[in-house]
């Protein structure tokens, strides 16, 4: 079976991780990698034994399959461009883009160069998202009341996530770098989402991102859905997705447990027995001419749109 095979632009903490997805798929492999930080490049590349890159453009002449863009939202439509241009396949980071004008730069070029796209949102293909999929198609929570999003954190940037542009208001914060996840699997599991109303704070250095976000939104289905945010606060870092239903509430908290609770007793956590396939496999099997799970990017251009609408003041 020949591999799908992957070259990566940006190999921060994020790049790691897809790195280590590849290195454990039977279906994928690295050709080639790049990153501006050459001393972070030189490291991941002899901690992996990948080979290196030049620049960009000897990047694309290894002719991968996939192009895998982990750099900041601010190059991602100039990179996503060049990536078309050379016929190739785009897996971008999230958000999406720097913001929804780049977004559409994004959609339209590599609409116009007929190749696949596909966005790097984890948490479509962790078990837990899996399991509520499942019980949502299935009636089990009853009737859907209520989606909220709470996020917390007590220090932003996150000390592993420490780097120039994170905690910065022109590319970072919480907004662009958590709520996206949460937006996406909100639109797959219910559809359009409308921003009702929303306040944002920001510190008083213009260089900072914000600190505190409230929104009100509604599915196209009339769902009320919450939208909560919080840094530099005085308790440890805690997410939670809700979805209430008349018979039951499933939670996931801190990305990967689900705990579901009913009417007079206490919440239990759930374990998932069914492991979904991965993101890095779904797009050896999209290559392949085969059905796969994938969020394309004029589905991450809707999760950019109401990222900047939260943004704004």
């Amino acid at each position: 079976m020949r591999k799908t095979s992957f070259a990566l632009i940006g190999v921060g903490v994020v790049g790691e991780r897809i790195i280590n997805q590849l290195l454990n798929s039977e279906t994928c492999e690295i050709i080639s990698i790049f990153d501006e930080n050459k001393t972070r490049l030189q490291e991941i590349a002899a901690k992996y034994n990948l080979t290196i890159a030049e620049n960009v453009e000897v990047l694309f002449e290894t002719k991968p399959d996939w192009v895998y863009i982990g750099t900041p939202p601010v190059s991602h439509a100039s990179l996503a461009e060049q990536v078309a241009s050379f016929g190739l396949n785009i897996l971008s980071e999230k958000p999406l883009a720097h913001n929804a004008e780049d977004g559409e730069k994004m959609v339209d070029s590599s609409t116009k160069a007929n190749v696949h796209t596909a966005m790097h949102f984890p948490l479509m293909y962790s078990p837990v998202v899996n399991k509520l999929k499942e019980a949502i198609a299935s009636e089990d929570l009853g009737d859907i009341v209520r989606v909220e999003l709470h996020t917390y954190f007590p220090v932003w940037p996150r000390p592993w996530q420490q780097n120039p542009w994170i905690g910065t208001r022109e590319q970072g914060g919480f907004i662009r770098e958590v709520f996206p996840h949460y937006l996406q699997v909100i639109h797959h599991l219910f559809g359009d989402l409308k921003i009702l109303s929303h306040e944002i704070t920001y510190p008083e250095n213009v260089e900072l991102c914000e600190t505190g976000v409230s929104a009100l939104a509604k599915t196209e289905s009339g769902i009320p859905v919450l939208l909560n945010g919080l840094s530099g606060i005085g308790q440890i870092e805690r997410l939670e997705f809700k979805v209430f239903g008349t018979s039951k509430v499933m939670t996931i908290r801190n990305w990967s447990e689900l705990w579901v609770s009913e009417k007079g007793q206490e919440e239990v956590q759930v374990i998932p027995e069914i492991k979904p396939l991965s993101l890095v496999d779904s797009c050896h099997r999209l290559v392949n001419g085969e059905e796969a799970l994938t969020v394309k990017f004029d589905e991450g251009l809707k999760v950019q749109k109401w990222i900047d609408e939260l943004l704004s003041n």
